[in-house]
């Protein structure tokens, strides 16, 4: 885009706030992005895109950031008549939140530690009691001081060293998620001069107090990919290098077994897994291999006095438990404890010394397993209503019978409960508090099952307020994920209850690609079995229709990253069944990323997707990728939003993808571009800053409900 042209659409976004003679405001008109045919030859296929000159990693492209400004200025324009809404909703939200909110302390190693917010600050402050919460508090950090200066600000990581005198994290001020290590003297409150670069942002203390292992980014994919040896109170640049992951599919972490006695290098694909374990008593020592790598093996450890306990699919689909001694790690010699049940996955464990807690989902519902060593008990946690989620939280006590749980319902707001699993009594701790009026009372849920077009049943999980009568004339969001195994629970949202008190339906559809329904939903919904994703999204709104929940008037759809895919992807097929779309921070230019193994993410993504140099998954990949099927016809009105820092879906991908639409769609909906200059993948660092993105997104929903 050249100067005159920006100088005329701003002339022609200011004038939409002047009369005409005829007294008739002028409409603001949307950026019109040039065209650079540029060819991409892949099997003899040759696809044009004219939009490939947006890429721009470092982001400093000059016209690209005046198309993108462009973009946000018609996005405004064109929203400006909902910005009391906008504000209005953005109160509402933040109304919701109490400001002065503490998290429930866990005790750690003699010290309770908890997280407190402030009234009116953006930021957590970390804190600790020593010994009882009646101690005097001391502050690890607060990050409203540390994120002074900053229109962006993270910290993540914390640990704490094994003398519980030095706490180490990690901090990004980009929102690229690349993190520097820093260290902080606990007794004196000083920053050690020590910092580290370029990294994965935590690290993982040796117990000798002063050695550390943490993880470094390559440059470009920023794949974790190194794992590095630091000793404090020496240069980083003399930091040992201690593992390598050579092979581009697989990324790499660090961390520590619960019991402390491990220090672990996990290397992970999406379907096979690697560790490498070394006593954390012995820093200088020989790393070993506990089970090396092997196509489709997947496996997780938990170690408890000298018995690692492995949760791994070797020979079992939904995942199986078994154990192994110390000395002898591969997978000859593991030994079955919990076996492998058809429809029922195993998603996690807990180790206690008398207890094991098995955490299981099967019929698209989450089981909280408790067990005894000695075999006395068996027996399932009852929770009281049908549609809900449940899981272990903080657990750091092995001689224990108190487990923490998480609940949560799409009408129950967050809880911490605390179960006593001898006299299975359990305690509430804490539950979020809503503030603003609310009620649990006022809303109700329920599980639908949609009979997909092979037969598949896909349940969806539906919130709305008990005085909103399902009908044609009803509006109903649908929201949906379906990749990377990933589970998106029925789970409670504040911010939500904005829509739900507005007459919306709310349903999360519980589609292929995820693991609602144990890990055969996962493998039924990638690779060459991808469309199922796509067709259940599509059937499951197509259902709400047919059974009178809602119309395609008032059926709207969201989804986010992959979920953003999935925009892309049934407003391609059926763009006749939505009246309004969001998608965030899009994976939309799917073969083309794919093809390219020099930005972040794509060798990783190949047991995802597949890898499009292989000619069967290029042409099955091109049959959904939403910016390949863009094509000459009415698409539903489309509000896309992304990060200008975006470390996992680059700009570039919903920038093409808007300016390709523009160009081809035959129809006068809106297609909004909302780009956040300053933030990337995860939005606003502070508390509250997201929920301006929030209020636009619904402000969206809103003006088309209302128009």
């Amino acid at each position: 885009m050249n100067k005159a042209y920006f100088f005329l659409l701003a002339i022609a976004i200011t004038s939409c706030q002047m009369k005409t003679s005829e007294n008739v405001e002028s409409a603001p008109q949307a950026p019109i992005a040039k065209k650079v045919p540029f060819e991409i030859e892949t099997h003899g296929d040759v696809r044009t895109d004219n939009y490939y000159w947006m890429r721009d990693m470092e982001r400093k492209d000059p016209e690209i950031i005046e198309h993108l400004n462009a973009e946000n200025a018609y996005t405004q324009s064109m929203m400006k008549e909902t910005d009391a809404l906008q504000s209005e909703l953005f109160e509402e939200l933040k109304g919701r939140i109490k400001e002065d909110d503490q998290s429930v302390p866990y005790l750690y190693d003699g010290y309770y530690y908890y997280t407190r917010f402030e009234t009116g600050k953006e930021y957590p402050i970390y804190c600790r009691k020593q010994g009882s919460l009646d101690a005097e508090e001391q502050i690890l950090m607060n990050v409203n001081e540390m994120a002074e200066g900053y229109s962006y600000y993270q910290v993540v990581g914390q640990s704490i060293s094994t003398s519980n005198q030095i706490m180490a994290f990690g901090e990004d001020t980009l929102s690229r998620r690349i993190y520097t290590i820093r260290f902080k003297n606990l007794e004196t409150g000083e920053y050690l001069e020590d910092k580290i670069e370029n990294t994965a942002g935590g690290c993982t203390w040796a117990n000798d107090n002063k050695t550390v292992f943490y993880t470094r980014k390559e440059e470009g994919t920023l794949r974790a990919y190194k794992i590095f040896k630091h000793v404090l109170g020496t240069p980083a640049s003399e930091d040992v290098e201690v593992f390598h992951e050579e092979d581009a599919t697989y990324s790499v972490g660090v961390g520590k077994s619960k019991s402390k006695k491990w220090i672990y290098i996990h290397s992970y694909a999406s379907t096979s897994d690697e560790y490498n374990i070394l006593p954390a008593d012995d820093p200088n020592g020989e790393w070993r291999t506990f089970q090396a790598r092997q196509p489709e093996l997947e496996y997780g450890l938990a170690h408890f006095e000298n018995t690692f306990y492995v949760l791994t699919n070797h020979e079992a689909q939904n995942f199986r438990l078994m154990k192994t001694t110390e000395g002898n790690t591969d997978v000859s010699n593991w030994e079955e404890v919990i076996a492998h049940r058809e429809g029922v996955l195993l998603e996690d464990i807990d180790v206690f010394s008398t207890h094991l807690v098995l955490t299981e989902k099967s019929e698209a519902l989450t089981h909280m397993r408790i067990m005894t060593w000695d075999e006395s008990e068996d027996y399932y946690i009852d929770f009281e209503e049908d549609v809900f989620t449940a899981g272990t939280t903080v657990n750091p006590d092995f001689n224990t019978s108190k487990l923490r749980l998480n609940y949560q319902s799409l009408t129950t707001p967050s809880s911490v409960i605390e179960f006593d699993m001898n006299s299975r009594e359990r305690t509430v701790l804490k539950e979020q508090e809503i503030l603003g009026g609310f009620d649990k009372s006022d809303y109700v849920a329920e599980r639908l099952w949609v009979t997909a077009r092979d037969g598949a049943k896909v349940p969806v999980s539906i919130v709305k307020h008990k005085d909103t009568k399902p009908s044609a004339e009803t509006p109903l969001v649908l929201y949906g994920y379906g990749s990377y195994g990933a589970i998106i629970e029925p789970y409670f949202s504040p911010s939500r209850l904005s829509l739900l008190n507005r007459g919306f339906i709310f349903a999360i559809a519980h589609i292929r690609g995820g693991q609602m329904m144990g890990r055969e939903w996962y493998d039924s919904g990638k690779m060459l079995q991808k469309m199922n994703t796509f067709n259940d999204f599509i059937d499951c709104g197509q259902a709400l229709v047919d059974q009178g929940y809602t119309s395609t008037d008032h059926l709207y759809a969201l989804g986010g990253s992959a979920g953003g895919l999935l925009m892309g992807a049934v407003i391609n097929m059926r763009p006749d069944l939505w009246k309004g779309v969001i998608a965030a921070v899009p994976f939309v230019d799917v073969v083309t990323t794919m093809l390219d193994e020099s930005i972040p993410l794509t060798t990783g993504e190949f047991s995802e997707w597949g890898n499009p140099k292989d000619e069967e998954y290029y042409h099955y990949i091109k049959a959904y990728s939403p910016y390949d099927n863009v094509e000459a016809k009415a698409y539903p009105n489309l509000l896309v939003t992304t990060g200008l820092h975006d470390s996992q879906v680059q700009y570039w991908e919903p920038a093409k993808w808007v300016a390709l639409l523009r160009e081809k769609k035959t129809d006068d909906n809106l297609l909004l571009f909302h780009i956040n200059m300053e933030f990337g993948h995860g939005g606003a660092s502070g508390r509250f800053e997201a929920y301006k993105e929030i209020a636009l997104e619904y402000a969206f929903f809103l003006t088309l409900e209302n128009s």
